[in-house]
Formats: structure tokens, sequence, C-alpha cells
């Protein structure tokens, strides 16, 4: 592990104590000496990072401290590529325009040596037999779930039936052909998964639905046993 990829880490780690870290503690997860650990926090300490805390006492960061350069292996830069990628060809223009943007945004604060990893990145998303709808309802969708307000829609269920429901949005799932849509029914009183391209009409209500989105997304988790990530 570079010195770098180090200091980095150790960013890492500190955000994810809420108290005081014992330097022993830090050092033995880190895989390094006591006195290299004292000497990489005081290097952060100089390049601009809060860090709080003594020899014997522990260590915490103090929030809002930002690395200026982005560090990355290669492997993460080719996960971030590869996902990047596959926004941008399976996902509507909106998500598609901010996953490239997001990958400019991140070559423009890289180290010389790793923004040619990234140009150079030969991960590609293949195309997809049947390519996804796109409806022009995607952008409502995610901002009546940013914004936890109810959605009326009018829904063809896969027997051709047409029914109007009024419910919750909480999550968007995204499969190469198809994108499902979870949110709370209020007229079956439970979760349910509607498939975007079965949504006839869509209407977002200023109301806000009366539990939060996480509560909704832990209790749809644990109804469906999926980990949360």
């Amino acid at each position: 592990m570079s010195r770098s990829q180090r200091l980095l880490k150790l960013i890492h780690l500190l955000r994810s104590y809420r108290y005081p870290a014992p330097g022993y503690q830090l050092a033995e997860t880190l895989g390094i000496s006591l006195r290299t650990l004292y000497r990489d926090i005081a290097s952060l300490q100089q390049q601009g990072a809060s860090i709080e805390g003594e020899p014997g006492l522990g260590y915490v960061l103090k929030p809002g401290f930002m690395l200026p350069p982005l560090m990355f292996t290669e492997e993460e830069l080719e996960a971030l590529v590869l996902g990047s990628r596959w926004v941008a060809s399976r996902t509507d223009s909106d998500l598609s325009d901010s996953a490239r943007s997001a990958l400019v945004k991140i070559a423009s604060v890289l180290p010389k040596d790793l923004q040619h990893a990234l140009d150079e990145n030969t991960l590609f998303i293949g195309s997809s037999k049947e390519p996804a709808a796109k409806p022009p309802e995607f952008p409502q969708i995610r901002q009546a779930i940013r914004a936890e307000q109810k959605i009326t829609i009018r829904y063809l269920d896969l027997k051709e039936q047409q029914s109007t429901r009024t419910i919750w949005p909480f999550a968007l799932g995204y499969f190469d052909n198809l994108q499902v849509l979870a949110g709370w029914c209020e007229l079956r009183q439970s979760f349910r998964h509607f498939r975007i391209d079965r949504i006839l009409q869509l209407e977002v209500h200023e109301e806000h639905y009366p539990r939060r989105r996480r509560q909704l997304l832990n209790e749809w988790r644990k109804a469906e046993n999926i980990p949360s990530q």
C-alpha cells in the first residue's frame, strides 16, 4: 500500500468512529506501527485535517475535511467507470448525463497517473437485446422519492387490468430490460412493486407521506429479506 493510499484509508477509518479511536487500534487496523501512525496523523493535520487527540487518549476527525486529490486504486476506478457506463446506457437522459458529468468531475481532481488509468479504461457495457424503456416520468419519480411525496398512478397490471393507486414511493430498481418502483400502496395497505413501463399516468402530490423514507426502506427490506448494503 502506497503512503497516499494509507493516508486515505486512515481518513476513512477516522470517519467511521464517532468517538476518539485509540492509536494502537488504528495502527493495528492499518497494519502499521504506532510511530508510523503518529507521523501519518501529523501529515494529515498539516494538510488541513482537523484531527483532535493525542497519544494515550485517542484521535477523532472533525467533520468537513476533504482530501484535495482523490486517490483510488485502479480496481476502484474500473468499478466507477463500469458503473457509470451502465448508468449512461441503461437509464434516462438525466441520470445518463449525471453519470458522465460525475466522471468528468472525478477526472479533474485525480493525480495525472490516475487520470491516464481513467482515460484508458477497457471495461465496457454490452448492448441489451431488449433495451429498457425510458419513460419521461423518471425525473418526477426520483424527485418524489427524494422529497418523500405521495404519487398517484394509473397502472396496467400483467393481466391487463387498470387501477388507480396512491403510493408512497421510496425506491427504484434498475434492471437490464425494465425498472421497478417500490412503494407503500394505500389501497392494499402493504408494500407493492410497479413496473415503470406499465404506469399509464402519474401525478405527484404536494402532500408528504406520513413516514420517513428510511423507515419505509428498512421495513421493506425486512419484509422482502433484502440485506442492508
